[in-house]
């Protein structure tokens, strides 16, 4: 996914002040680290073994997008491919684009073995999509992408750049302080890493519709054109809870940052202790773990 987050404090899920579009040119100060600290955080571990818990809930997604043989279709933060596969499968021309060179690397891999030749993934930045030229997108779609990116106002401009007049935006961004599973994931992960720096802007800022039609507007859409609605997807893992939260642990950069900030203030079992409860909690299986995630589904048409 194209993704974002401090070195520090990866994924504050606390909605921070909104910078005005002006000020978002101004976040200089988290964007020139020397690292980019989107790529680093989802290089990190192994994202591919969260998102196959993720897979059934993808196709279910991309089934509801009206998606045709031949349409054109960005899919923006793409990871390993749990939404560009099935968009691909129903006959669109799809290009992946992510940030990290490992999840691209699993998206192509995944696709040739599946002999999908309408589907390329490559590497790339939300925030500045300077490959890909204007109005080439019949449909682009992003979810739990770029959201994570750092500018989010540079993130919506170069969402509407691409995509054609008649086209459309899909994003799905998780929402702040929501009850279930990856909205208190984040919080609960956020209590025990430092603040991330001045100007940062919380991913899960997309998670609130004024953001989104603020961010829109600024981009030349009209706020008409913008729809929400409530949408869920579900994590199917074949063992315990607790045996998921290790699998966040592990391979999940965000978790991964929260656990190595954790150890170094002795308070890893507490932060394990916390995660297995939710886990447990919100696991509606009883052989094995399937827990639903709220999330905000965005639809931007572009009408000119």
């Amino acid at each position: 996914m194209a993704r974002t987050s401090s070195p520090t404090r990866v994924d504050a899920c606390a909605p921070r002040r909104r910078l005005r579009p002006r000020e978002a040119k101004d976040n200089v100060a988290f964007m020139n680290a020397s690292t980019n600290p989107n790529k680093a955080l989802w290089e990190k571990g192994d994202f591919t073994r969260i998102a196959d818990t993720m897979r059934k809930s993808g196709e279910v997604l991309v089934q509801k997008l009206g998606i045709t043989k031949g349409m054109k279709v960005l899919d923006l933060g793409c990871g390993d491919g749990t939404t560009a596969l099935p968009a691909a499968r129903l006959g669109a021309d799809v290009l992946g684009i992510d940030i990290a060179r490992n999840l691209v690397e699993a998206g192509n891999k995944r696709a040739a073995e599946r002999g999908l030749t309408n589907l390329k993934f490559q590497e790339g930045d939300a925030s500045n999509l300077e490959q890909v030229p204007d109005k080439s997108f019949d449909l682009v779609v992003s979810i739990f992408g770029a959201m994570f990116a750092p500018k989010p106002f540079d993130v919506a401009k170069e969402m509407v750049r691409v995509t054609r007049p008649g086209g459309r935006i899909v994003m799905g961004n998780w929402i702040p302080n929501d009850p279930t599973l990856v909205a208190q994931i984040l919080k609960i992960s956020s209590n025990y890493t430092p603040p991330p720096p001045e100007g940062f802007v919380s991913p899960v800022t997309w998670g609130v519709e004024s953001n989104v039609i603020e961010r829109f507007t600024a981009a030349g859409v009209p706020k008409e054109n913008i729809a929400f609605d409530r949408d869920t997807f579900i994590f199917n893992f074949p063992d315990t809870p607790a045996g998921f939260v290790d699998e966040f642990r592990k391979y999940y950069g965000p978790t991964m940052n929260a656990f190595e900030a954790a150890e170094k203030n002795g308070k890893a079992g507490e932060l394990q202790k916390q995660l297995e409860d939710l886990f447990s909690s919100q696991n509606k299986s009883q052989n094995a773990t399937s827990i639903p995630a709220t999330f905000l589904r965005v639809t931007v048409e572009r009408m000119e």
